[in-house]
């Protein structure tokens, strides 16, 4: 009598770039627009243009970044991106409406939660990804300070979240180019911080975002 033929089943996954350089540099784009506004860089007057910015440029690059990001199985990042995204998108069409002053409260209110939905996955993220946490937990920072500052109007906490952006660039543009040098050469060319699985991956030459079985 044959022996049955075990069966097997073969898992094969669409090669992708990683989205994590797009996110990044359209998280860069958004905090430059807004902190130059918190800071007086840009004059009150020109709201409409910096809406423009963050509707046009942050959210759909973040959000192309989550939908990359669930597509890629990296549901830390990809869930990140996402509140990023919403978060821009409604800034951007609350500064369209009108000045900020006139709907402080609401803003307020939001970006403090939106800061407190950060920290999931900021969490999930840990320490696999030590420069991309960096990056979700310095957005945290600026989100609070921003929402502090529209519920409290002090010049104090405005000028707090206007410093805050101005870090939040400076990580995101490293880390979008650090990750895109990775990705790119198959191998880290600046320090991302990687550990556990992520570190074990790029040991054994397995693309960004696949894991080997190990």
């Amino acid at each position: 009598m044959t022996a049955p033929v075990p069966h097997t089943t073969a898992t094969v996954l669409r090669p992708l770039g990683t989205p994590l350089p797009v996110g990044f540099l359209g998280l860069a784009g958004g905090a430059l627009a807004v902190s130059a506004l918190q800071l007086g860089w840009i004059p009150l007057h020109e709201h409409h243009a910096v809406a423009l910015v963050l509707l046009s440029f942050a959210f759909p690059l973040q959000l192309l970044a989550a939908l990359l990001g669930f597509r890629g199985r990296d549901t830390a990042f990809a869930t990140a991106m996402a509140v990023l995204a919403a978060s821009w998108l409604v800034q951007g069409a609350l500064l369209a409406a009108g000045p900020a002053s006139e709907a402080r409260h609401t803003l307020g209110v939001f970006l403090v939660t939106a800061a407190a939905a950060l920290l999931v996955p900021l969490a999930a993220s840990g320490a696999t990804k030590l420069a991309a946490s960096a990056v979700i937990a310095c957005a945290t920072v600026r989100l609070a300070l921003a929402g502090i500052h529209q519920l409290t109007r002090s010049p104090a906490w405005e000028d707090a979240a206007g410093a805050a952006g101005l870090a939040l660039v400076l990580l995101a543009l490293y880390a979008a180019t650090a990750f895109a040098l990775e990705d790119t050469g198959g191998r880290p060319a600046l320090p991302v911080g990687r550990h556990g699985s992520g570190a074990r991956a790029m040991e054994h030459g397995a693309e960004p975002g696949i894991r080997p079985l190990l």
